[in-house]
């Protein structure tokens, strides 16, 4: 709020000038309302078309899983990793040890709070380094949990394992649970990375990724934002792999701790937009159609792939969505506050 006196006048009364400033929108309602019967169609897929749909769908929902949580270390906390495989694999190997035990669904959970327990002692070493040298030590790490894997023969080492526990499930039960779980797990890291960065979070989150320097001189407690936003992002990951070694029905290193799980995380965040609870979903939609639709032309998949983001990010720095947003004020899961026009 300001105020203005007219020059010249001494009984001139002051204006005062509101601003309204709004976080949420008609819009942002109805979009929300729209996911939530979404889900509620999605949810009711393997009684209503069955196998056909599930497999895509898991893999559809599997990419906007990994894509939020990446967006939460990449795109608002500025920790650009390259090696969130890293956890994907730990949440597998996390699995095949759990479901010995308990039921392999179950497991998920117990897979994604392994994988943050492992990754609280690698922060300590990977959260002392920034920019570059972070992303190269987040490498480093995946490489060295591949190689811990494949020299223990308790987890098949190169040969890898089958995930147990799960002869007593048809083959259509199976995969109608592992559908519900991938829906789960997906819903659950775009609705807990949305609410997270809507709290005094996702300010701080922004300020650390912008210039931690600064934000530290400001009073935000840099190492406690990376630090939540890097166990976060690890326990989602482990999530994902109990969820890929369901779907697969076996583990092994190579593939456990794959770099092409970062790097589709990585494509999917710039296409669709950092820093954005939407632009991670726009990716996954675009990643999922492009393998689609492209996967039988072999190589000419990645070079088309490749060539898409080189040219998505010369023409639209921000992304697709951040693109969008720009041009046509879309908003449609707001984190922050907008000015509207001011009344007198």
């Amino acid at each position: 709020m300001t105020r203005d006196t007219a020059v010249g006048s001494r009984d001139a009364e002051p204006s005062v000038t509101l601003v309204a400033v709004s976080r949420w929108s008609a819009a942002a309602s109805a979009f929300t309302g729209a996911c939530v019967v979404a889900v509620l169609i999605l949810a009711v897929i393997p009684y209503v078309i069955g196998g056909p749909a599930e497999q895509p769908l898991i893999t559809l929902l599997t990419f906007v899983a990994m894509a939020s949580l990446w967006n939460l270390l990449a795109g608002f906390s500025g920790l650009t990793s390259f090696g969130q495989q890293a956890y994907i694999g730990v949440g597998a190997y996390a699995l095949y040890l759990a479901a010995h035990g308990i039921n392999p669904f179950g497991g998920i959970v117990l897979a994604a709070l392994v994988a943050a327990v492992v990754s609280l002692p690698v922060s300590a070493l990977v959260l002392r380094l920034s920019g570059g040298y972070f992303a190269v030590a987040t490498l480093v790490v995946a490489a060295t949990f591949q190689i811990i894997a494949t020299l223990s023969p308790s987890v098949g080492g190169t040969t890898g394992v089958s995930v147990p526990g799960l002869a007593g499930y048809g083959d259509v039960l199976r995969e109608a649970l592992t559908y519900w779980a991938t829906l789960a797990v997906a819903v659950i890291s775009v609705a807990g990375v949305y609410l997270l960065v809507r709290r005094t979070f996702g300010l701080d989150a922004r300020a650390v990724g912008s210039d931690p320097v600064a934000a530290a001189s400001s009073g935000v407690r840099v190492g406690r934002i990376r630090l939540l936003a890097y166990l976060v992002a690890a326990g989602g990951a482990g999530a994902v792999g109990a969820l890929i070694a369901l779907q697969t029905l076996y583990v092994e290193p190579t593939s456990a701790f794959s770099i092409q799980y970062s790097v589709d995380m990585l494509f999917m965040v710039l296409i669709g937009g950092m820093g954005t609870i939407e632009g991670p979903i726009v990716g996954a939609l675009v990643l999922f159609a492009l393998q689609e639709t492209l996967s039988a032309y072999g190589a000419w998949y990645l070079v088309i792939v490749g060539g898409l983001a080189v040219v998505t990010t010369l023409v639209a720095p921000r992304g697709l969505w951040g693109l969008a947003s720009e041009r046509l004020g879309w908003s449609l899961l707001p984190v922050g506050y907008r000015v509207r026009s001011p009344s007198r």
